[in-house]
């Protein structure tokens, strides 16, 4: 029942947040079930624990804690390009956040700009879901339409084929000159418990929604439980810099705005 609820459910919100340390959606399935039993409530704080603990180097943990009915899975992943200090930041922030949302549900999601954290009673490690989405797009039309779509169309398609590199562990960015004086900037990321196939088919149904809730639009971000897809007419992520180990470089984390 869950996924056929959850099928076709796109959330529809009007405007950024203006913290950074908002998150930008989350999800608390209701339909499954709650985390009333004291045993999988502290299974998920231990995991929670271990989560916040171990994967702001890497920027990447799939694990699980506990035994038997009781036993929970955890994913999360921080943005590749973002340092390890604003990865456990982020998700300090989303443990916190996820346990106050979602306080009886097993299965609960939550996005922020720098990172994604999940957890579920059902092991999802290494399963597409694209049964769930979040799109966020500027209110503002670009002038010129067909060529913008034209470069966007080629810059998202070269960052996708990044991504499924191996070697890029998911992430993939770039930029292009739509003229001397202006520049699209787009990233795209998965996670990285995904096969090659299913990041290349998150990565196609995030861009295929593109034309019903981004058309010409000057900027737009589709958030799914194992992709993450994101254009803008300025820079909005961090340069990777080999010589900089507290870059995690390679590691791989519809609402209007003005």
């Amino acid at each position: 029942m869950a996924l056929l609820l959850y099928t076709t459910l796109l959330l529809i919100l009007f405007r950024y947040p203006c913290n950074g340390a908002d998150p930008l959606g989350d999800l608390c399935n209701k339909d499954t079930k709650t985390s009333d039993n004291t045993k999988i409530s502290n299974n998920i704080d231990h995991l929670l624990a271990e989560i916040v603990s171990r994967s702001p180097s890497p920027g990447y943990i799939a694990t699980s804690y506990g035994d038997g009915q009781d036993k929970v899975y955890g994913l999360a992943q921080c943005r590749g390009d973002v340092s390890t200090n604003d990865c456990s930041g982020c998700l300090q922030d989303a443990a916190k956040e996820i346990r106050q949302r979602c306080p009886d549900q097993v299965d609960a999601r939550i996005w922020y700009d720098y990172c994604f954290l999940r957890y579920n009673d059902e092991n999802f490690i290494g399963k597409l879901d694209t049964s769930y989405a979040i799109f966020y797009f500027n209110v503002e039309n670009v002038t010129d339409p067909e060529d913008f779509n034209k470069k966007l169309g080629s810059l998202i398609d070269e960052i996708r084929s990044q991504a499924v590199m191996p070697k890029n562990k998911g992430l993939g960015k770039g930029e292009s000159n739509l003229s001397p004086f202006l520049t699209v900037y787009a990233l795209v990321q998965c996670t990285r418990d995904l096969a090659v196939i299913d990041c290349a088919q998150c990565l196609a149904i995030a861009v295929g929604n593109f034309p019903n809730f981004c058309n010409n639009k000057k900027g737009c971000r589709a958030l799914y439980s194992n992709c993450y897809v994101r254009y803008e007419l300025y820079p909005f992520f961090f340069p990777l810099d080999s010589s900089n180990s507290s870059s995690l470089i390679g590691n791989l984390v519809v609402k209007v705005y003005p």
